[in-house]
């Protein structure tokens, strides 16, 4: 397991000085039908891009809170990695998008009968948003819409 001494030393003063918010209560909706029912979003925070998609941006104080949608039916291979910490080595998510956008396995689950289907789109946010307001206020509902708005039943959070 990774310990706070295995950052760079800004990494580590930052992360001990950071005001991390505490939330009382953690919104939790359990399923009511089978998995093999139910239709499925991933939610990455790994940054991810289409090739044609703008960017995450960088210079955004606190972090780019939007979003972008990926088609559930994108080729892997073409994601665009942008994710901006420093914090961790990229190579492996470079590599392979699945160990941190799980598109491919989604669809293996589908074939194999354990989950229903995929939703026609996922969501991709950038990780490291060190100022969240803008993204519970605003953005996180925005996207919740689009979910709701595509029936989802299941969303799979996969952070970064």
């Amino acid at each position: 397991m990774a310990s706070l001494n295995d950052f760079a030393l800004p990494t580590r003063l930052f992360l001990k000085a950071y005001r991390w918010r505490r939330i009382e209560t953690v919104p939790w909706t359990p399923t009511r039908k089978p998995l093999a029912a139910c239709r499925i979003a991933l939610i990455s925070s790994a940054g991810f891009v289409l090739p044609a998609q703008i960017r995450f941006d960088d210079s955004i104080r606190g972090g780019d809170c939007s979003f972008r949608e990926i088609p559930s039916d994108v080729n892997t291979a073409t994601l665009v990695e942008t994710h901006r910490s420093e914090s961790f080595d990229h190579g492996g998510i470079r590599q392979d998008p699945n160990l941190a956008f799980p598109i491919d396995r989604m669809h293996e689950l589908v074939r194999s009968g354990r989950i229903g289907c995929v939703n026609r789109r996922y969501l991709s946010f950038m990780g490291s948003i060190t100022a969240p307001g803008r993204l519970v206020r605003d953005t996180a509902p925005a996207a919740a819409r689009l979910l709701v708005e595509d029936a989802v039943d299941v969303a799979l959070l996969v952070p970064v």
